[in-house]
Formats: structure tokens, C-alpha cells, sequence
């Protein structure tokens, strides 16, 4: 393969993505073509079709692309003119708009056989390098992610070197497809979403409720351990406080429109900031003071396209566990560490060891000097090299307002989730003149830190539901204990026990319903509930329970305080 500044596997994918393309024109000689880039898991290219693909589409089109792997097509690549690219693009509308937007010298066009494609490159050296692939499924895909453009016809597939990597992966999308936390959500009556209330809004139920409650009572927890104190913001802010923080002008497309109360403008909070900010400046404080780390549960909403909103992962209305730390420049570097310290404690404590971490640097489109943020830059560095932790630059990934480190979490699927985020703001102190009195007499200039330890509660949830498959550990189940008695004569006893539990803190519960113990069992096991206490005459009158675990295994008649001392060891170990 040629040696470009890519990666062999992304080349190969995006070679796999042009001869999808080539076998869709040839079944359907009317096709539109789109896009057909390379993705982590693979390659898509998106088409407008004379009519719906259907799954038994799929292998024709993967017969027809053997055919063209068989055949060993050269990719061949060559520098055209804008106006021979038109002549060759003509019957593509797509095509064209794409290529109205290059300027001369700077389009190139590849061929494999008959088929040819806008592109740059590079590309494997024929199509009979492409061993082992498979096409996935279809979605629907706005043109260009616009709501308001044509909606296109998707088709996913993947491609390794060996057989071995394809039926890998192939089983990790089983499993995925097991552990979505949409299709969890939904049997494990955690959450929901209603369109009649609009989407990307999350209605959270008992189950899931409880579980949302347990992180944040151990958050809070571990938060007042560490200095921190509690806020409370409103959501609603007049528009003119977006404006003098920058939000107004930087992050116009992800705020809701106005509305108007008293004929002044107010919109809900996209974030909780300038409240902190507020805060803050409603008294004069001293350098002895600082730092103040505050913190706020905070819901915030912000605008996204019906066509990426995805369950819990991708909202409109969520939850961060949001804090700011108020410091003098001195102290900026301990704060960052202590924040990278609890995150990562967090973390381990969640269930999630496996992480991945980057530093997002200056964007395009920044606010402040760039003295400011090679300052903050050079801060998360140190403050990541004292602590030894790896890490990756993300080149121009910065927020608007300052650089950041970003938690990515390794699931156990291998999948990377958004998680911690810390990040340096010189930027909003001077925006709001947020002073602090120095040991000089005089102002200076706080710096803040903005911080999230789980990022989102919505997504946290998400892929805590995902990364243990619905079973969550012990101390993190809604429902900890399910009671089941074998006849109605055993329920007294079922009511003991339950209220015994429940006394020392567990969430039990009795199953009365008049049907087969076999079918109360199988059904708790189909909830993830981690415990069964099987309880008949014997163990009515010896005061035991007969237990079983929600892999299904028969763990025998035990005395109640045998139980007890059982889930205390697991609830102490958080497991």
C-alpha cells in the first residue's frame, strides 16, 4: 500500500467505500452518489436511489463488489481541470456542489475501472487488495447532516485483512446490539423518550431514577471531601449575560431562540458558568479565600439536529455534574491535578479502568489573547506529565474559551465514551471582571477552571447501562433483592424478610403475584436483579432463604445473616 500520511486500514476502508460505490451504480444505473468516507469501525457511502434499499439488497451488492475485487482494478488517480471534473460529474448533483466549493489545482479524481470518483486519496494499488468485508446494514443520512437537504439512503460495511478480524468485530456488534442502552432502557424500564413531549428529551422512570440518584449521592459525597460546596442556578438567563460571555457569538447554532418576558429576552442556559460568575461577584473576596470549588447538578439545553440525537448519548436536555474553581494563577496547577485525581478515582469506582486522554488545543475560532492560551496549554501539560498520565494532542479541539484535557472511557466492548473534561478559562474572568483582592491591596484577575468528573449524567448512564450490559454492580441496582415465595401461604414470612433487608438498607422487594415461582425467577434474572431469595415452608421455619444469583446460580439454602454478610462484602467492594 502506498506510504501516505494515513493509516493502511483507513486507506483500505476507504478503497472498500469506492467500490461499494462502483457496485451500486451498476445495479442501479440511476443512483446519486454522495459521500463514502472511512470511520472508525469501518465505511459508509451515501446514495439517492430510485427506490428504498431493503436488507435483501445488501448481499447482491457485496456479489457484485466481489466481482470487482475479483477482476483486481487498478485505483488510479489523476489531476483534472473544474471544468473537465463538470463534464465528468454532470449526471451528479451531489458531486458537483462538492466540487463548486474547490478551487483550480486543488481537484483529483480516482478510477477503478469503468467507475470514477471525486476524491483525493490516497487509495490501496488495486481492488484485489481488499481481502475480507461485509456490508452492515442502511440508514437514513440527511445530505451534508442538514435536516433541510435531501435525506440519503446509507450503507455501512467493514473490512479487515483476515477472516479471524471480521468475525471479531463482527460478534463485538452482536454484542453492542445487546447492550444498547435504547433497547435496555426500554426493557429494564430505566428511561424513555416521547415524541409528543420532543425529542432528545429524557423521561427518567423509578429504575433509572434511583440508579441517576445513587451516582450523584456518591458525587456529592466524594465532592464535599475535597473542598467542594454546592450551588443551585437558575435556567433561564436574560440574553444579554450570553452575550458578555461569549456564548451569544461563538455558539449561536446550539442556543434556543429567545423568549420574551417583561420585553426583556431571556433563553434556557446552554451551560452553567456565568451563574457561577455571578455568584461569585456578588461579594469581594481575598486571595486567602481562594480556591472556591463549586459545583451544581446542573441541567443545561442546547440545540442539536434531530439526525444526531442517539437515546441518552446525543440530547438536548441533560445534566452535567458541572464545577468551577475559582483560584489565583499560583494555585491553577494543583487545582488541575486534584481534578484529574478525582475523575480518574471516579472512573475506577464506576467500573471503567481502561481510559484514553487528549489535549484539545487552540480552534480557529477562540476568544482571548494567544499568550492566555499558550499559558493554560502549557499548565494542563505539566500538570499531566507530574502526574505521569499519557496523553494525545487533539490539534484545534479546544472550546472557544480556553484548552482542555478530555477523558475518553474504554467500555467493555473497547468503545470510547466522552467522559471527564478540565479545562482553563483566563477568558471569562476578563469578560465579567472576576477579581479577587490580592496580599498587594489591589484587583487581579481570578483563573477558572471548568470541570465535569462524569461529563453528562445522561450519557454516563448511557454507557454505564452499556458497559455492564444492564447488570449493574450491587450498590448501583435499582433493585437489589427480589423476595419470591412459592405459594401464597410463604407470603408472611416473604414480608419479614423484606422488611429485615430494607431495615439495614437494601432495596428489596416481595414478587406477590399468583404465578410459577420458575417464571418470577426467569424474570428477574431478565431484569438483572442481582439477588433471589426463594423462600417455602423449610425456610420459612428455619428463618433462612434459599438464594440464586442472577447468572443463574444456585447458591443453596442459607441463614439470613449468611446473606447479609454476602451482599455487605460485595457493597463494600462497590461490585
Amino acid at each position: 500500500m502506498p506510504s501516505q500520511d494515513k493509516s493502511q486500514l483507513e486507506v483500505l476502508r476507504h478503497s472498500t467505500a469506492h467500490v461499494l460505490a462502483q457496485a451500486v451504480l451498476y445495479l442501479f444505473p440511476d443512483a446519486k452518489l454522495g459521500i463514502g468516507p472511512s470511520i472508525e469501525t469501518g465505511f459508509y457511502y451515501d446514495f439517492d436511489l430510485p427506490r428504498p434499499l431493503v436488507p435483501e439488497d445488501l448481499p447482491l451488492i457485496e456479489e457484485k463488489m466481489r466481482q470487482f475485487i475479483a477482476a483486481g482494478l487498478p485505483f488510479t488517480r489523476e489531476e483534472v481541470s473544474k471544468e473537465e471534473a463538470s463534464h465528468i460529474f454532470a449526471s451528479q448533483p451531489y458531486k458537483l456542489e462538492l466540487l463548486s466549493e474547490l478551487t483550480e489545482g486543488d481537484i483529483s479524481i480516482y478510477r477503478q475501472g469503468s467507475f470514477v470518483d471525486l476524491c483525493r486519496g490516497p487509495h490501496i494499488r488495486s481492488t484485489a487488495e481488499i481481502k475480507v468485508f461485509k456490508l452492515l446494514n442502511t440508514a437514513g443520512a440527511y445530505w451534508r447532516g442538514d435536516e433541510h437537504r435531501p435525506m440519503l439512503q446509507r450503507i455501512y460495511g467493514t473490512v479487515f485483512e483476515t477472516a479471524e478480524e471480521l468475525d471479531e468485530y463482527l460478534h463485538k456488534i452482536e454484542e453492542a446490539a445487546r447492550r444498547d442502552h435504547r433497547k435496555l432502557g426500554k426493557e429494564l424500564e430505566l428511561f424513555s423518550i416521547h415524541e409528543e413531549a420532543g425529542p432528545g428529551l429524557i423521561h427518567w422512570h423509578p429504575k433509572g431514577a434511583m440508579v441517576r440518584h445513587l451516582i450523584e449521592s456518591f458525587w456529592k459525597e466524594e465532592h464535599f471531601k475535597r473542598g467542594y460546596e454546592l450551588l443551585y442556578t437558575p435556567h433561564i438567563y436574560k440574553v444579554d449575560l450570553w452575550k458578555t460571555s461569549g456564548h451569544w457569538e461563538m455558539y449561536r447554532e446550539s442556543l434556543y431562540s429567545p423568549m420574551k418576558i417583561d420585553e426583556q429576552e431571556y433563553i434556557v442556559k446552554p451551560m452553567n458558568c456565568p451563574g457561577h460568575i455571578l455568584i461569585y461577584k456578588s461579594r469581594i473576596h481575598s486571595y486567602r479565600e481562594l480556591p472556591l470549588r463549586w459545583a451544581e447538578l446542573g441541567t443545561v439545553y442546547r440545540y442539536e439536529r434531530s439526525g444526531v440525537l442517539h437515546g441518552l448519548a446525543r440530547v438536548r436536555g441533560f445534566t452535567q455534574d458541572d464545577a468551577h474553581i475559582f483560584c489565583r494563577p499560583d494555585q491553577l496547577e494543583d487545582e488541575v491535578k486534584d481534578v484529574l485525581e478525582l475523575a480518574l478515582f471516579m472512573m475506577r469506582v464506576f467500573g471503567f479502568t481502561d481510559y484514553e486522554m487528549y489535549l484539545s488545543t487552540r480552534p480557529e475560532k477562540y476568544a482571548g489573547t494567544t499568550e492566555m492560551w499558550d499559558s493554560a496549554t502549557q499548565t494542563l501539560i505539566d500538570a499531566l506529565q507530574q502526574l505521569q498520565l499519557p496523553y494525545e494532542i487533539d490539534p484545534g479541539a479546544g472550546v472557544f474559551y480556553g484548552p482542555k484535557i478530555d477523558v475518553k472511557l474504554k467500555d467493555a466492548l473497547g468503545r470510547l465514551w466522552q467522559g471527564p473534561t478540565v479545562q482553563v478559562d483566563f477568558n471569562l474572568p476578563q469578560r465579567f471582571d472576576v477579581n479577587y483582592v490580592g496580599e498587594d491591596g489591589q484587583n487581579h484577575l481570578v483563573v477558572m477552571v471548568h470541570r465535569t468528573v462524569l461529563g453528562s449524567m445522561e450519557r454516563f448512564f448511557a454507557c454505564l447501562i452499556e458497559h455492564y450490559g444492564g447488570a449493574f454492580p450491587v450498590w448501583l441496582s435499582p433493585l437489589q433483592v427480589i423476595i419470591i415465595p412459592i405459594a401464597d401461604r410463604h407470603l408472611d414470612y416473604a414480608r419479614r424478610v423484606e422488611s429485615e433487608l430494607r431495615a439495614i438498607g437494601l432495596r428489596a422487594s416481595v414478587d406477590a403475584r399468583s404465578e410459577r415461582m420458575n417464571l418470577k425467577i426467569r424474570e428477574a434474572q431478565l431484569q438483572k436483579t442481582p439477588y433471589m431469595l426463594v423462600v417455602g415452608d423449610k425456610e420459612a421455619e428455619t428463618s433462612t432463604v434459599s438464594l440464586r444469583m442472577r447468572s443463574g446460580e444456585d447458591m443453596g439454602v442459607q441463614s439470613l445473616e449468611q446473606f447479609k454478610s454476602l451482599v455487605k462484602i460485595a457493597l463494600e467492594k462497590k461490585e
